[in-house]
């Protein structure tokens, strides 16, 4: 048995667009939308219901479709950074990364040695893969959050830092650190965002962020390659059409 491909990060390396839809809390829902087209469900562990005990059922139901299993886990520590890979997640991304050497500790946690001292188990993804050991760093994404203006501050340090597979800026908590609590859409922030992303574009890295279908055009011509994405903006302007036209809105 061979080790599922990893469909985000083969994307990403391809240097291809790769799309993840969040706000997926039950299995039956990553069923619902698997036909869509998404390349991966982000399972929020920081601020939202995505626990270790479900990422099993969570998991499984991307493997159904395909998608890569995105696991936002809620501290840079090693532990848990590989237990939610054990538990089989496909990529975890890792909230203030904001130096090198926490940047370092990601890939410390997520990858087995010789690249980085992943405890060594197998993952529920290492079922049936004799070899799973030697060739699960190749199907393993990391992803680490941009999210402080000290990571800005720090950001040609921590691009120099390997096998990580996206630098993702996530705008409210960097919009948070420069004093514009709730105003994502300050220009200063909209400035060092875009900065941000230049940045990590022009060094060669694959840069990331949090999109719209009002700005996704903007960041995907800027050169970035990865985006999450909420449903429920879809889903109140669907239903909004829907209650107009059947006249139950007065």
């Amino acid at each position: 048995m061979q080790l599922r491909s990893n469909r985000i990060k083969k994307k990403l390396a391809n240097g291809e667009i790769a799309v993840i839809i969040s706000g997926i809390t039950h299995p039956d829902d990553i069923d619902a939308v698997g036909p869509i087209g998404f390349d991966g469900v982000w399972l929020e562990g920081e601020h939202g219901a995505s626990d270790p005990a479900e990422l099993g059922n969570l998991t499984r139901a991307c493997d159904v479709w395909g998608m890569t299993s995105v696991a936002r886990i809620n501290k840079n520590d090693q532990g848990m950074i590989y237990r939610t890979l054990d538990r089989g997640a496909q990529a975890i991304v890792v909230p203030h990364v904001n130096n090198k050497a926490e940047a370092e500790n990601v890939v410390q946690g997520g990858k087995f040695a010789p690249i980085g001292q992943r405890g060594m188990f197998t993952s529920r993804q290492g079922y049936g893969v004799d070899d799973y050991l030697k060739v699960a760093n190749n199907e393993t994404a990391l992803v680490v959050l941009i999210e402080d203006i000290v990571a800005y501050e720090n950001l040609d340090e921590i691009l120099t830092v390997d096998h990580i597979d996206s630098f993702f800026v996530a705008p409210s908590d960097f919009a948070a650190s420069m004093g514009h609590i709730g105003d994502i859409g300050n220009p200063n922030v909209q400035a060092k965002i875009d900065e941000s992303l230049e940045k990590i574009v022009s060094s060669g890295r694959t840069a990331g962020t949090l999109a719209t279908n009002e700005n996704v055009a903007h960041y995907a011509e800027m050169g970035v390659k990865l985006f999450m994405t909420t449903g429920a903006p879809w889903l109140a302007t669907g239903a909004a059409e829907f209650l107009q036209n059947a006249g139950a809105v007065g």
